[in-house]
């Protein structure tokens, strides 16, 4: 049996229901499926993601972490972002994680991951990591506020077999202490590599519009967001979007990010 498997796919729905239905052999310690084109890719609840066929990286990873109480779930993700990070900061600067799931370069998006854990016994029994990173498209034509690629950044194609191979290396890494039950490491990381990490900056919640700093992420995935007025206040998934600034965004006057 292979360490890690990668199946490469031309054409797929979603690669994360490829390895949720897929009953081949698996990498003992991950499997990892590629596909060249998603035709129903996806990111956190609604969200599509937009990939010109053949220019981008989008993979899934499956692993089966060791011990991983459901409490402590959200370091997978966690892992995989940082590990996404880390790869293409090999290529580029000013790379921070936009909580809960993004990579962010300066005030646009470059990488989003997906998280799907199934659980037993209250562990988590295998874990779905999926990711689409921007490399070589060179224009994004949905109406997604903020978008950017490797390419538009760096002004070159870059190789996707080796982005793709530095993650594997950087994840592999992180796996390995997530399986030694050293959770806080990766945590602390995570929270020091957080876009937004200082400063006031403007969000939105169901009360309306605010100004508050970043007070910190709980270890079960929860934004901490401390109020001009002093009062703090934490938020699940969705429940909270990112007023983004106008001038790293062109054409466009105002973007409201929702996590």
């Amino acid at each position: 049996m292979e360490n890690i498997k990668i199946i490469r796919l031309d054409e797929t729905t979603s690669t994360n229901l490829y390895l949720r239905n897929y009953t081949g052999e698996e990498g003992s310690l991950m499997t990892i499926a590629t596909a060249e084109h998603q035709t129903a890719g996806r990111g956190q609840g609604r969200n599509s993601w937009e990939s010109e066929a053949g220019k981008n990286l989008l993979f899934s990873v499956k692993v089966r972490p060791q011990g991983l109480a459901v409490r402590r779930q959200f370091v997978m993700l966690e892992a995989g972002a940082l590990a996404v990070s880390e790869a293409l900061s090999q290529y580029t600067a000013e790379l921070t994680v936009k909580w809960p799931n993004d990579v962010y370069w300066r005030d646009m998006k470059i990488s989003g991951t997906l998280s799907e854990c199934t659980i037993s016994g209250g562990l988590v029994s295998d874990c779905i990591l999926g990711t689409g990173i921007n490399v070589n498209q060179r224009k994004f034509l949905s109406d997604a506020p903020n978008p950017v690629s490797l390419y538009k950044i760096t002004g070159h194609d870059a190789s996707r077999d080796d982005v793709l191979g530095k993650f594997i290396t950087r994840f592999t890494e992180y796996l390995a202490e997530i399986n030694s039950g050293r959770y806080d490491g990766i945590h602390n990381r995570y929270c020091a590599s957080l876009y937004r990490r200082t400063g006031l900056h403007a969000y939105r919640d169901n009360d309306g519009e605010f100004k508050a700093s970043i007070d910190g992420v709980e270890p079960d995935g929860r934004l901490v967001l401390r109020r001009t007025d002093g009062d703090v206040k934490k938020y699940l998934f969705k429940e909270v979007e990112y007023i983004i600034p106008t001038k790293a965004l062109p054409k466009c006057r105002m973007s409201v990010s929702r996590v």
